[in-house]
């Protein structure tokens, strides 16, 4: 058990370990307790056109029981958090941003709200499960549960008596849900899903394979890959901003960056060598000059190589050498295309 965001959690659970609980969600399927996740509550007329003024993505562009990723910035282009929103109705939004985050999201938005919009911190009253793997959709059926839905889509359902959110998203480039209990009814809900994994070799996941899984797609942590001193251009996350809207919190800033070109951006890196990167490690380039630094680095347990995500000066491209300094030797490594591995989340 670690800190994390506030939060006591699981970086792994006893008789499996990392490596084990990374094999289960990429061959079969894995459960994990993400209940750290915030959850807030937007409602009222204009709520639509008031979350379009705030975040980076357009709501428009989906329907509602969609889901969308979005992110919220500060006006100087860094990233307050990135979340998930849930569209209920134009009325009625369902927010997941981070553990740490959620009460700088919640403040944001009441700070910046007109009249007649509610905006409610329920991080403590509802529970967040995520079951990935190739596998999910036989467990959620043996539940009773219809998994056939689209990518970012949610539904309202039934899981051991007990009303659920379930949508089709997760954060390890697999298949798979998460899965909204109210808190009062998140241990039956988890000890259900355990017993549903059960015929299938499932396992209960921690942070460790969590941390894996998602390096292994290029999917950013906020404090790693985003922060309020790294922007979404930076992030390469501009897929998640909507260009062509009126505007948003943040947005002149980020429309500069993209059309300079010059700010360093998110690049994958491979190890030729035994190095392992991790955060802070500094990258040079053949002259060994510095040219980026890790964001998040690991041993991937799929590649059986170390891998990094790293800030690089963006002249940089796919396909070139470089070195990263690793407590004082200079390991090889490439630039590398994401994801590291193919992704099957849809």
């Amino acid at each position: 058990m670690a800190d994390f965001g506030g939060w006591l959690m699981p970086i792994e659970y006893p008789g499996a370990g990392v490596l084990a609980e990374h094999a289960a969600v990429r061959e079969r399927v894995g459960l994990f307790d993400v209940s750290h996740l915030g959850k807030a509550h937007v409602t009222g007329v204009g709520a639509l056109d008031f979350l379009n003024s705030q975040f980076t993505n357009d709501l428009n562009r989906i329907t509602d029981s969609k889901a969308q990723y979005t992110l919220y910035c500060t006006p100087e282009g860094g990233v307050i958090d990135d979340l998930i929103v849930y569209r209920n109705s134009a009325e009625d939004f369902f927010l997941i941003p981070n553990a740490s985050n959620t009460t700088d999201v919640v403040a944001a938005l009441q700070a910046n709200a007109p009249a007649g919009i509610s905006i409610s911190n329920l991080h403590t009253s509802y529970a967040v499960l995520a079951l990935q793997g190739p596998q999910a959709h036989e467990v959620m059926q043996s539940l009773g549960v219809n998994p056939v839905m689209d990518y970012m889509a949610f539904a309202h359902v039934s899981i051991a008596g007990c009303d659920v959110i379930l949508c089709r998203t997760g954060y390890t480039g697999e298949q798979g849900f998460e899965i909204v209990p109210k808190v009062e009814d998140a241990a039956l809900v988890w000890d259900a899903i355990c017993a549903a994994m059960n015929p299938f070799a499932g396992l209960v996941c921690g942070l460790g394979a969590r941390d894996t899984l998602r390096t292994e797609m290029g999917y950013p942590l906020h404090g790693h890959e985003l922060s309020l001193e790294i922007s979404p251009v930076q992030a390469s996350a501009g897929w998640a901003i909507g260009w062509k809207k009126s505007g948003f919190v943040g947005q002149a800033v980020l429309r500069a960056q993209k059309e300079s070109g010059k700010v360093r951006t998110l690049k994958a890196l491979t190890s030729l060598d035994r190095g392992i990167p991790r955060a802070g490690m500094k990258i040079l380039n053949s002259q060994g000059a510095e040219i980026g630094e890790v964001t998040s680095g690991t041993f991937s347990p799929s590649l059986k190589v170390g891998i990094a995500l790293a800030l690089i000066e963006p002249e940089y491209e796919v396909g070139t050498e470089v070195a990263i300094d690793v407590r004082g030797r200079a390991c090889a490594a490439k630039i590398t295309a994401l994801p590291f591995l193919p992704s099957h989340v849809r």
